[in-house]
């Protein structure tokens, strides 16, 4: 008879000998002999306790990737179906089984999932949880898969906001055929919503990348009536630039042709810059030319857009950017409107160095920026006048905000 009752893991509330004393006398030993080569046949019966200790769980971990295919049945047997819910919600234990689906046979993935069934829902909002059931999506037949989406299918709004959920419904429509994906059409009156959603953005993003012309043109066709909107949010922007990047030449048009007319005022917000620069880099040299043209043109007080441009904390890169892909027809006039600006920013900052170096000042700070703006600009200029590389391969010391799903570190930085 165990000491430590299969299927009831220790608690960890707490150090020292409470947390010790609820530990099996072999777990303990475990712990301590660092020295014996352990292998699965020496912890058989203690599978469970095994999985929730730190320790336990990467050792079961590693013996898995290689285990005989007795081996791993022995541990299947002690894990399900009792003990897989307890373990695929524990800290330590959902990491033996996403290794179980990884390495198990077909059967025994299929009998592991079934003990998820009717749970996905709860699951998928649980921390440890959503990661087995993502790893389960992978690796489960198409007929499972489907019974997943259809427990999910009521609550898939709830999902796509939850900080977890959202990683299993992206995880769906990566791995499930489109066909079956019926939640999808839940999301057609809601692409404002999910696009200015920290979570949303993401699963919108993974339609418009896996699923057919069929199901993303509704989304693509409410979302352009959102466009200039979703181009000034904070997270509304990297599905605009998704769709920029990887977006068919119709909707990329369309995005661009919003820009027109608004290239100035966009490249100085804080999020919408990072639209204009993408529209520079994807846009056909018909459509640069002219968004280019744009910047060059004054405005009807006189006032050129390049000269407020290098000035504006976030649109001074929407100009470096032009630089970089500037068509070569174009190339000159470009650079004639902002070295003459350098010099004048030079002179002026020049005259009044001193007092600003010594001044704590929110102009100095102003100014300090300029300064740096002023340097960046002008060794750009230098690469490009040198250079005779394609304009689209020159180097660019501007910001980096790639799309992929990630978390935040700074709005203006961040990719998602």
């Amino acid at each position: 008879m165990h000491l430590y009752p299969q299927g009831n893991r220790p608690s960890r509330r707490g150090d020292g000998e409470s947390a010790v004393a609820l530990r099996s006398p072999l777990l303990d030993e475990f712990r301590a002999n660092k020295t014996r080569k352990w292998e699965l046949r020496d912890i058989a019966g203690y599978i469970v306790e095994f999985s929730g200790d730190q320790h336990g769980s990467r050792f079961i971990q590693q013996k898995l990737e290689t285990a005989s295919s007795e081996e791993k049945q022995s541990i299947f047997d002690e894990i399900v179906p009792s003990n897989a819910l307890q373990l695929i919600q524990d800290v330590f234990g959902n990491y033996v089984i996403q290794k179980l689906f990884e390495h198990g046979t077909q059967v025994q993935k299929s009998l592991l999932a079934s003990t998820m069934e009717g749970h996905i829902l709860p699951l998928s909002l649980q921390m440890y949880g959503c990661r087995v059931v993502q790893k389960a999506v992978e690796y489960i037949l198409p007929d499972q898969q489907v019974t997943f989406v259809n427990e999910l299918e009521p609550h898939v709004m709830k999902c796509v906001k939850d900080a977890n959920g959202n990683h299993v419904i992206q995880k769906l429509i990566e791995r499930v055929s489109p066909d079956r994906l019926g939640f999808v059409n839940s999301f057609r009156g809601n692409v404002y919503e999910l696009s200015t959603h920290p979570y949303g953005c993401r699963v919108l993003q993974r339609c418009f990348e896996h699923l057919p012309e069929e199901q993303t043109r509704p989304l693509l066709d409410e979302l352009h009536k959102y466009t200039i909107n979703l181009m000034q949010d904070q997270f509304g922007n990297y599905v605009v630039q998704f769709v920029l990047e990887n977006g068919q030449q119709q909707d990329r048009n369309l995005i661009i042709s919003k820009l027109r007319g608004q290239m100035l005022n966009m490249s100085r917000h804080k999020f919408a810059s990072n639209v204009c620069e993408k529209a520079l880099v994807t846009a056909d040299p018909d459509s640069r030319r002219q968004l280019i043209e744009e910047i060059m043109t004054p405005k009807q007080d006189g006032v050129s857009p390049v000269v407020t441009m290098m000035k504006d904390q976030f649109a001074n890169y929407v100009l470096q950017r032009a630089l970089t892909v500037v068509e070569p027809d174009q190339k000159e006039a470009l650079i004639g409107k902002v070295r003459p600006q350098l010099v004048n920013m030079r002179r002026y900052s020049s005259a009044y160095s001193k007092h600003l170096i010594s001044s704590k000042s929110s102009i100095s700070h102003s100014y300090y920026f300029l300064f740096l703006m002023d340097s960046s600009v002008e060794r750009l200029l230098d690469r490009i006048t040198l250079s005779t590389a394609s304009p689209e391969k020159l180097p660019y010391g501007g910001r980096e905000h790639s799309l992929p799903s990630s978390e935040p570190s700074h709005p203006r930085e961040h990719s998602y």
